[in-house]
């Protein structure tokens, strides 16, 4: 397409959202919604994401060594631990530190005294062991299997309700997400679509006239194309500049609002959150616009 002809089908483009003002400025309003709801839905859904995230590195198995298995067999069940797919990080607990773990724990610095009774005889003996944390907690069952099939290894305890409920969380949020998205998806290509529909039934007698005079299909397409582009754009970068501007107002709010959370829950910065929000938000917003034009376009045109 020649430079000119790009100028004529950019500035019959802006014409047609002229000559639909109404229109326009509702399948913009309906598109700047949807993609606000998309990128309200996007920062819950990656917060919650990074939420479980860090509850998934909480979520350890220990594995215990047979009372007979030398350091040199620990160390090797170590470094095996440590290359097994999912596994994040490994940690060793002596018998003494599991010991100074649980008297904090069970008696406390009032109670302290009820355990100096085991002042020299630990009662944790032999219950070294390897805290292993899991990448990813659905992988939890092969790593519990490998580490039992380990040579040295006596027992491995795990946490199965947490780990399943945070599968199935994630597995929830992934399902919502997709719906939730394709829904907003069709809403903004059906209301682009009546607009650009709009647009071709002002123009039909200016279309078929430019076709007896030997227009090309695509000099035809090109302003109702660029119309959906430019509706597509506006709508996707109005939210994304408002959500930007609030994201932190509202973080702020909660984490005043609800003082306990402090300690429980950590929100990913604005900034985190854009790097992939942006230009996916933009990304929709334009390719929303096109399709909802292009498709409209091969089905009411004549051409």
């Amino acid at each position: 397409m020649r430079i000119s002809t790009l100028g004529y089908s950019m500035k019959q483009g802006v014409k047609n959202i002229g000559r639909n003002k109404m229109f326009s400025i509702a399948s913009i309003a309906t598109m700047s919604a949807c993609i606000f709801l998309f990128g309200l839905f996007f920062s819950i859904v990656v917060n919650f994401s990074y939420m479980v995230e860090k509850a998934e590195e909480g979520v350890a198995i220990t594995v215990f060594f047979d009372e007979d298995a030398t350091q040199e067999q620990k160390d090797a069940i170590g470094e095996q631990l440590e290359n097994t797919d999912g596994v994040l990080e490994v940690n060793y607990i002596s018998a003494d530190s599991a010991w100074d773990t649980f008297k904090e724990d069970y008696f406390g610095e009032d109670s302290e005294y009820l355990a100096d009774g085991f002042k020299d005889d630990n009662p944790l003996a032999n219950s070294d062991n390897y805290e292993v944390y899991m990448s990813d907690v659905s992988k939890q069952k092969a790593v519990v299997e490998y580490a039992e099939s380990l040579e040295g290894v006596r027992k491995v305890n795990k946490s199965d309700v947490v780990a399943k409920t945070l599968t199935s969380v994630n597995k929830l949020v992934g399902y919502v997400s997709a719906v939730i998205i394709g829904i907003l998806l069709a809403v903004s290509v059906f209301l682009i679509s009546n607009t650009v529909t709009m647009g071709i039934t002002v123009r039909r007698e200016e279309i078929a006239i430019m076709k007896y005079i030997g227009a090309k299909d695509g000099f035809v397409r090109a302003p109702f194309i660029i119309e959906g582009l430019i509706i597509g754009a506006v709508g996707a970068v109005i939210p994304l500049a408002l959500l930007f501007f609030l994201y932190d107002k509202v973080v702020e709010y909660i984490m005043t609002k609800f003082s306990l959370l402090n300690n429980i829950v950590d929100f990913l910065p604005v900034a985190t959150v854009y790097r992939v929000l942006l230009p996916v938000g933009i990304l929709l917003g334009v390719g929303i616009g096109f399709l909802g034009s292009f498709f409209t376009i091969r089905k009411h045109l004549k051409v």
